[in-house]
């Protein structure tokens, strides 16, 4: 089987994990035109890197699935809305989406955003000068996850410290026993905390919180405390134009997604022996649907590594992936964006980033910079 796909997929052999993590949009440019489902046999998946591939892989989850034994969101978290497939899978979010709609984060989240965006700046306002990813950027999502499932903002370290792990842990593609253990353990001390949350939700009259909402759930299908605490978890894990024109941050927030964004993949095992593309695949394949080759795939996306916020094609973009699959929380994340990006504009004047103590994103399934340096007037 080796031999046969080495003979097969040549250009899949030679790529490396310390490319994958350096520059990925590169390796699969190089991969795209010969083999647009490749095998890599320095991460044991097959990867799709054509955007229609990908958005076909997405839509089929008959025969690509999420959850199975090996999958690191599987062996993290278990089963919760992301791991598991069809009723089941529309079950578990049921209850959580009217939260994450549009018009409930208008009317209860956005103002929160925005408020605890501007508290953040204050604490470094003074300064000039900020790294604001362990100042701003690793603490917003989270306190606006406790005021959404109405819990102390005194637990941001303690989510903070556990997310770290959980990061850790899903990137952990080639199960490394102790970033496993660590991710493992982080996850039983979140259900450990969450638990007594839960019973108190129970025990009092129902109140705005997404977690009051969840304990107080009338249908007959209705979320154990497990699958409630499982799901839980995993919701909780664009300079001068739009300084000046704020209309104009909802298509530089969707072209920074397409371009760059933190989420690099969402990975599929195969159900039956099938045929895709001319490639064989048997029952139990992986397959890495590779959101930001898609995304970077120059049948659909002109000049694909430019950034062009009036991109006429931008809508086509799969940052949020697609089908039974796509993001629940994708209008939060527009949102969040949208106010702190906002906020930072209004209070700290003259922001610019400062490229020479900033580095370089990096990662080949969450990619981000470790240091994001900003100064203003």
């Amino acid at each position: 089987m080796n031999d046969q796909r080495l003979a097969h997929f040549p250009l899949g052999h030679t790529v490396t994990l310390a490319e994958l993590d350096a520059d990925p949009y590169a390796v699969y440019a190089r991969l795209r035109p010969t083999e647009p489902l490749s095998w890599l046999p320095a991460t044991g998946m097959y990867y799709a890197l054509t955007h229609d591939l990908v958005q076909r892989l997405l839509l089929d989850d008959q025969n690509f699935v999420v959850g199975w034994d090996t999958s690191t969101v599987y062996d993290t978290f278990g089963t919760h809305m992301m791991s598991c497939e069809g009723r089941d899978a529309r079950r578990q979010k049921r209850p959580f989406r009217p939260a994450f709609l549009p018009v409930s984060i208008r009317q209860t989240l956005e103002p929160d955003i925005r408020n605890t965006a501007s508290q953040l700046v204050e604490t470094f306002r003074q300064q000039g000068e900020a790294d604001i990813r362990p100042a701003f950027a690793a603490r917003l999502p989270i306190l606006v996850m406790l005021n959404l499932f109405g819990l102390p903002a005194t637990d941001e370290a303690l989510f903070r410290s556990w997310y770290d792990d959980f990061e850790a842990a899903l990137a952990n593609e080639h199960f490394d026993p102790a970033i496993r253990a660590r991710g493992q353990k982080a996850v039983a001390a979140f259900h450990a905390h969450l638990q007594p949350a839960i019973e108190a939700a129970r025990a009092r009259p129902a109140d705005a919180s997404l977690m009051s909402a969840l304990a107080h759930d009338a249908r007959e299908d209705r979320l154990s405390n497990d699958e409630i605490r499982r799901n839980a978890l995993i919701v909780m894990d664009w300079l001068e134009k739009v300084r000046t024109d704020r209309a104009c941050l909802p298509a530089v927030l969707e072209e920074s997604i397409r371009l760059i964004g933190p989420v690099q993949s969402a990975t599929r095992m195969v159900t039956r022996d099938i045929e895709v593309d001319g490639v064989p695949l048997k029952q139990g394949d992986i397959v890495n649907l590779i959101l930001s080759a898609a995304n970077h795939d120059p049948a659909v996306f002109e000049a694909p590594r430019e950034f062009r916020p009036d991109r006429p094609e931008i809508s086509r973009h799969v940052g949020f992936a697609a089908g039974p699959h796509l993001c629940l929380g994708m209008h939060l994340a527009r949102t969040q964006a949208r106010t702190a990006l906002s906020v930072l504009f209004d209070l700290l004047p003259g922001l610019m980033p400062d490229i020479e103590r900033s580095s370089p994103p990096t990662g080949a399934v969450f990619r981000q910079p470790s240091r994001l340096v900003i100064s203003w007037s």
